[in-house]
């Protein structure tokens, strides 16, 4: 299938922002709790690799 120049492209252009979900959801305390929990392997994983460095 051929792509057509005269219908609108679906990929963001550099002048068109992409949707942000940090943006679109309210900042609460219980949402701003549950994300630090999220991160907490991540956070654990930075810890490690840091201490290796360290060393």
């Amino acid at each position: 299938m051929e792509h057509r120049t005269d219908e609108p492209t679906l990929e963001p252009t550099p002048r068109t922002p992409r949707p942000n979900r940090i943006v679109a959801e309210p900042a609460t305390p219980q949402a701003c709790a549950a994300d630090y929990q999220a991160g907490a392997d991540v956070r654990q994983a930075i810890a490690r690799q840091d201490a290796r460095t360290r060393r």
